[in-house]
């Protein structure tokens, strides 16, 4: 058991290196650099050279590399190719404001995926299955896109209940923010538990046609104990995995949302920052989702190995 929390943290940590060089080599070979990028017509002569000797763009990549794998580490991110800022400074702000947004969502999202879920195996094939895994299969084929606009069109253009763009400025308390993230949230938890519910519904199903089940209702043991006992624990173990990449994709894909509303998160900056041709923060912003991502699905395995009964029993041997 040991070893296997040991080969899977190894396994995490060698992941993340072998992105930081793939995300480091993917700048490396885009035309020129970060200051020929932001400077444009005038990059050349004593302009750019200050703008590289500032980002350390006149030393070979590979020292470059260690050098900006290190600082990352320790949390410095490099700096901002325009506002001579550090990125560390540019990224706080936005990557809480995304972290809110993904909290909200799975909050609401997680708990009401697992009831759904739930309800829609143990009554297959009745009008309620029917009805939530229409929904959900609706929900899960449609562009976040096209459901955000829909959203925005009913709730902000025609009723005027809730805030059809987010205003609040980047640093503001997260009160603030309220309720102009409810349409976001709304949507991201559509999607969310749209994926997590199917999981938990087949694996119900699977659980219920069980041997064991199928025994302990022979030998007469009360439904609902069969369900709350036995059953969903055991259904929501294949489950865990496919809640780790729905969080995963949250905190590092809602880069749609976040420009449908204009909401000022991670993935908003990544397209700012684009746009800017500011290649280091865009550089600093796809460490950080990659190394998330990573993070989120490691201990997504580590939680399965240890709710799985029988890993857990020779761990405590």
């Amino acid at each position: 058991m040991l070893r296997l929390l040991a080969r899977r943290l190894a396994l995490g940590v060698l992941t993340v290196i072998l992105v930081s060089v793939i995300i480091f080599a993917g700048v490396e070979v885009l035309p020129g650099d970060a200051c020929t990028a932001y400077l444009e017509r005038d990059a050349e002569g004593p302009i750019l050279e200050a703008c590289q000797e500032r980002l350390g763009l006149d030393r070979p990549a590979y020292i470059r590399y260690f050098e900006w794998i290190g600082a990352a580490v320790s949390g410095d991110l490099g700096m901002s190719v325009g506002g001579n800022q550090s990125v560390a400074e540019l990224v706080g702000d936005r990557l809480a404001n995304s972290l809110i947004l993904a909290a909200a969502a799975i909050v609401t999202g997680v708990p009401l995926a697992i009831f759904l879920g739930a309800v829609t195996g143990l009554w297959r094939d009745r009008p309620i299955d029917l009805v939530v895994s229409t929904t959900a299969i609706f929900a899960m084929t449609v562009p976040e896109f096209v459901t955000a606009t829909v959203l925005i069109l009913i709730f902000s253009v025609w009723l005027g209940l809730l805030p059809g763009i987010v205003l609040t400025p980047p640093d503001a308390p997260v009160a603030e923010f309220f309720p102009e993230i409810l349409l976001p949230v709304i949507v991201l938890a559509m999607v969310m538990t749209a994926h997590i519910l199917r999981m938990v519904r087949s694996s119900v199903i699977s659980v219920m046609s069980g041997e064991y089940v199928q025994m302990a209702v022979l030998k007469g043991v009360p439904y609902w104990q069969i369900v709350f006992r036995h059953a969903i624990p055991n259904a929501l173990l294949p489950a865990i995995n496919v809640v780790a990449l729905t969080i995963a994709w949250l905190l590092g894909g809602v880069v749609v949302i976040e420009v449908v509303f204009n909401y000022p998160g991670l993935g908003r900056m990544m397209v700012d920052s684009i746009a800017d041709q500011d290649l280091p923060t865009v550089q600093a912003i796809a460490l950080i989702v990659a190394t998330v991502y990573v993070g989120v699905n490691l201990a997504a395995d580590i939680l399965t190995m240890f709710a799985n009964p029988r890993l857990r029993t020779q761990l405590m041997r």
